[in-house]
């Protein structure tokens, strides 16, 4: 598979800045010219495809399109936004269970700069299953992570909000 080169990811880039002012119409008909360039069996094609979708409101569309870039081989830092991408996807759907069983497989990847957010939307899944306290726990948890003070008081707290007093 060759890879998109330096100057289609400025133009990705540029168009994602763009969302905000773009209708939704001509945002995916710029992606989808945009992901034109790519080989047929890209899996980052497959993955910009969806998080286009996503962010378009389309969760139903998105999803089968990032198992696809998953399942073609998808990498990276794009590989972790897929799982975490999808994972939120599959929530909207009322899938929460699914959601929560890849946020706590992705968690175990080990760590980097989008830990935050995979346990952001892993709480998203525990408070979408009616696991408030749970939910709570994740999201200090990774707060605690940075704050500039109180990070054992906080992560403490958060121990304490799902294990039993002794």
């Amino acid at each position: 598979m060759t890879p998109p080169t330096n100057a289609w990811e400025v133009r990705l880039a540029a168009l994602w800045r763009a969302l905000d002012g773009l209708d939704e119409a001509d945002f995916l008909a710029q992606m989808a010219e945009l992901l034109r360039e790519l080989p047929s069996e890209s899996a980052v094609a497959a993955f910009e495809q969806a998080a286009a979708f996503d962010s378009t409101g389309h969760s139903d569309r998105a999803v089968p399109l990032y198992r696809r870039a998953l399942s073609l081989g998808l990498t990276g830092e794009r590989r972790r936004r897929a799982v975490i991408q999808l994972a939120s996807s599959l929530r909207n759907l009322g899938q929460a269970p699914e959601s929560l069983a890849l946020l706590r497989a992705e968690r175990a990847e080990g760590p980097d700069h989008l830990d935050s957010a995979v346990d952001a939307f892993l709480a998203l899944a525990l408070s979408e299953m009616g696991r408030e306290r749970e939910a709570l726990a994740v999201a200090l948890q990774a707060l605690a992570r940075h704050l500039p003070r109180y990070q054992r008081s906080v992560t403490n707290y958060a121990r304490d909000l799902v294990e039993p007093a002794s």
